[in-house]
């Protein structure tokens, strides 16, 4: 019907340069248009490394199908930027199209999952020492020294395709990018190389090297990840609205918080609110805060709360947060921005004549940390890069 010479038209020849795959580095990146060869190639190169997908139950938890101890589930998905606790519980069938990319990015990574030994570092005070304890309970960090480069046994190698190839272009950034950060510190052991039709993710995954379908040239070189410019602005207690259902703790805000509103290109990100403490005076502590689902993963949320935290400081107050979420632990353990104040690993209870309006955190272990940093920030509204 069309005269198509089938002899000639019914095979592709594909030439191309190897990628460095002999060599030290942890991701790759193969881009290039829609029927250029991509799964082909990735197919020839890394065989049983290619993610197929996974047939998800529809009746159980997210958290409940990816083989593993809870603690190394929750750092997986919060290494591809799934943070949202209220997800985990949920099945995969019902998930969007963004969490559930993440989810199959997870699964896919499994297979980094590593046993961190636990060895307790010499020199540290007690309750120094307690706080790594929890961190790395939560996060399975390695202890210092642990896991040095060099190590004989290479990391697994996972291929994906179709990397964000079905979702919302925000959730691209934000998964490359959280995924770049966990492998990069190790959180997760694998060397990963993405195939996708997005050039697009490349400044934001920061390959080391890169193979371009469309030229079959091969380049090598960490690019630079974009700077996100966020505006922070005092809001009314009614922005809460859009965050609370991402809270892991209960959805409820007191009326007499201080509320914030964080936007990236005009749009609402983030969520952050603050509460005096009871009974000391120029005292306040973080008692939500909140990154929606599609920009988890770029570091958002940790640095709102320390702008916040910083408006807070200009007006003379002393600020503290008090947390169980691993990714907070982690940031203020990194920072030098927070002091740690105190450990409870078995949580706060209510007590004297403050009962009725706290409820503590009994049972759930927590850490502290006040916040001692300096950063010049508006006195009303402000903007901060990340």
């Amino acid at each position: 019907m069309f005269d198509v010479p089938v002899a000639q038209r019914a095979q592709t020849k594909i030439e191309f340069d190897l990628p460095p795959l002999d060599e030290p580095w942890q991701i790759g990146l193969i881009i290039g248009p829609s029927g250029s060869g991509k799964s082909s190639v990735a197919a020839r190169l890394f065989g049983d490394g290619l993610y197929k997908g996974n047939r998800w139950p529809r009746d159980r938890a997210l958290i409940d199908c990816i083989d593993g101890s809870t603690r190394d589930v929750t750092r997986l998905l919060m290494a591809v930027g799934l943070s949202s606790p209220p997800a985990w519980i949920k099945p995969y069938a019902v998930l969007s199209t963004g969490e559930r990319f993440r989810c199959d990015l997870a699964w896919a990574l499994a297979v980094g999952l590593r046993d961190v030994p636990k060895t307790r570092a010499a020199g540290r005070k007690p309750a120094e020492e307690t706080a790594q304890d929890i961190l790395r309970s939560s996060l399975q960090m390695p202890p210092p020294g642990a896991d040095a480069p060099g190590s004989p046994e290479a990391p697994p190698l996972i291929a994906f395709d179709e990397f964000t190839s079905a979702v919302d272009r925000n959730v691209a950034r934000a998964a490359s990018s959280a995924l770049a950060k966990a492998l990069r510190r190790g959180h997760v052991r694998a060397r990963f190389v993405a195939i996708t039709c997005h050039s697009d993710v490349a400044r934001w995954l920061t390959p080391d090297w890169t193979l371009d379908m469309s030229t079959g040239a091969v380049t090598r070189g960490c690019l630079r990840r974009p700077r996100i410019r966020l505006k922070l602005f005092r809001c009314r207690h009614a922005a809460w609205s859009l965050f609370a259902q991402h809270h892991y703790l209960s959805g409820s805000l007191s009326r007499s918080a201080r509320c914030f509103l964080a936007t990236w290109r005009e749009a609402p990100v983030a969520f952050c609110a603050t509460l005096p403490v009871i009974g000391r005076r120029d005292h306040w502590r973080i008692t939500r805060i909140v990154t929606l689902p599609d920009y988890q993963g770029l570091g958002i949320g940790t640095r709102v709360m320390e702008a916040v935290a910083a408006l807070h400081a200009a007006q003379g107050h002393r600020v503290n947060t008090t947390a169980s979420h691993p990714a907070i632990l982690e940031h203020c353990q990194r920072s030098p921005r927070w002091r740690l104040a105190r450990v409870r690993r078995t949580g706060s209870r209510p007590s004297g004549s403050y009962r009725p309006n706290y409820f503590g955190s009994p049972g759930r272990a927590v850490v502290s940390f006040e916040y001692v940093g300096q950063r010049r920030v508006g006195a009303c509204t402000g903007a901060e890069a990340i």
